[in-house]
This record gives structure tokens, sequence and C-alpha cells, in this order.
């Protein structure tokens, strides 16, 4: 599988990159019915990347934050496409925003691209074959989690207070102030590039309290295969994609430790 689709998901991601960047720091700024904003960069990135597998990948389902779903009811494969993964970060002409392209096989992630135009990083992941991170004009370098560390030694972020006691939303309020006062360092890292982080051994964990299928389904196998946990807030592994939430960590005892907290 990897021999195939994996060159392709970078591809994807390569088409993405040119519609981004050209519209870098210029990008109007709009607001969608839910209340989150978006620009022409995510329309536009993702329509290509439409475009592209349908053509080479007809049979296959596209699910994207900008588009919907498309495609064959009954597919066995789909996309799962997030063009600007924190278009807050990419409005505000901050660097660190990413663009997420995953791959399910019976809802199951089974590959994933997180690239980073802006910082020329890729970090990319298939089922069995491990973990790679690649910086632009250089060859991948396969990735690692960090050794296992007890919460109050481990680096740990949020992607925000949102979803948390200091900013409680329908339905979930975890512990955040409980895990910042135990955690050795806390820091709040915005969105996939957090659990880019994680994989690449600089994080311990990462927190995200409310996400939607394409912000997590390009993650989890890069998690993974870097030697990591990835949960949902439940603590099941099992359908992660479409728990709400994400957690990631270097290790069991340390992703049990924080969800114990959280729940705290």
């Amino acid at each position: 599988m990897a021999d195939a689709l994996l060159p392709f998901a970078l591809e994807l991601a390569g088409l993405a990159e040119r519609e981004i960047l050209t519209r870098f720091r210029k990008a109007a700024v709009e607001r969608k019915s839910d209340g989150t904003v978006v620009t022409e960069a995510d329309r536009v990135a993702e329509r290509v990347m439409r475009e592209r597998i349908a053509e080479r990948f007809p049979e296959d389902a596209i699910l994207g934050e900008e588009h919907g779903r498309s495609g064959p009811g009954n597919a066995r494969r789909t996309w799962v496409l997030d063009p600007v993964d924190g278009t807050i970060w990419f409005t505000l002409g901050v660097p660190t925003f990413g663009t997420l392209i995953g791959l399910l096989e019976n809802r199951e992630p089974v590959l994933g691209v997180a690239h980073f135009p802006a910082l020329g990083e890729t970090l990319f992941a298939a089922r069995g074959e491990g973990c790679y991170a690649r910086l632009a004009g250089e060859e991948p370098r396969r990735v690692r989690v960090a050794p296992p560390a007890p919460l109050r030694e481990a680096r740990v972020s949020a992607g925000g207070p949102h979803g948390s006691d200091i900013l409680p939303e329908a339905g979930t309020a975890v512990n955040l102030t409980a895990l910042v006062r135990s955690a050795g360092a806390f820091r709040f890292v915005g969105d996939c590039l957090q659990h880019a982080l994680v994989c690449q051994g600089r994080l311990h964990a990462a927190l995200d309290t409310v996400m939607k299928p394409w912000d997590v389904a390009a993650l989890v196998p890069c998690v993974r295969e870097a030697g990591g946990v990835a949960t949902g807030l439940d603590g099941r592994d099992e359908g992660v994609v479409f728990a709400g939430s994400l957690l990631t960590s270097c290790d069991p005892d340390l992703h049990d430790c924080v969800l114990a907290t959280l729940r705290g």
C-alpha cells in the first residue's frame, strides 16, 4: 500500500502548498456558519486535492473540512483532508499551520501526512512502515516518540483552553488546570503541530479537546508509527478518528496518567 499511496499523498501535499503559500499573509478572512474562520486558501487547496484524487482513484471517497463528503457511498477507502489546519494562525501570518491528508480503510486510519508549507517540513507515515520527518531539500529521517517519563517530568501541550474547566463547551470540560499544575512543563501549542512534536520526541503528550475527523485522521498513523499512543479522551484507540477529541503521548503509562488527571 505504502509504495503506491504514500507518494500520492505527498503529491497532494505539494499541490496544496502551491495554492496555500501564494495566499499566505494575503488572505481575506471569512466566517463560516459555525463561527470558525475560512480563507480562499482553504477552499482552493482542498479543491485541487479533491480533483487529483477523483482523477487517480475514482473508486475512493473523500471527506474534507471545506467541501464535505463525495465519492462512492460504499467505498472501502476514504481520503480525509484538512487543507489548512490552524487557519487562525494562517490568517495571523504565523507559519505553524499545516495541511493534513489521511487515508482510512474501513474507517480506520492507515496513512497520514502532516505537511507544514511555511516551515518546509513534512511528517508522514503508513501502517507498518514507520514515521518519517523531512525538511525541504533533505532526505527523510525516521522519527520516534520520547522515552517514557512520569507526568511530573513530562513536556505537555494543549491546542487551547476550549473544552476545559478554563473555557467550558457543551459536553466537554476536562480538568486542564490540574494537568497544567501536574506536568513538568506545559505550553499551548496550536493544532496539528503539537502532535507532530510528539512524534518527533519533542513533547511527551499533546491534547485537543474538540476535534473533527479531518483534524485527526492524518495524525493517528504518524503517532502510532512513531511508537506513541493515540486515543480520544474516552481512552479508546478504536474509532479514534471519530471520537471528537485527541490525546497523543509517548507511552501508555503517561497516557493513562494524563487521562486520569483530566478526569479529576
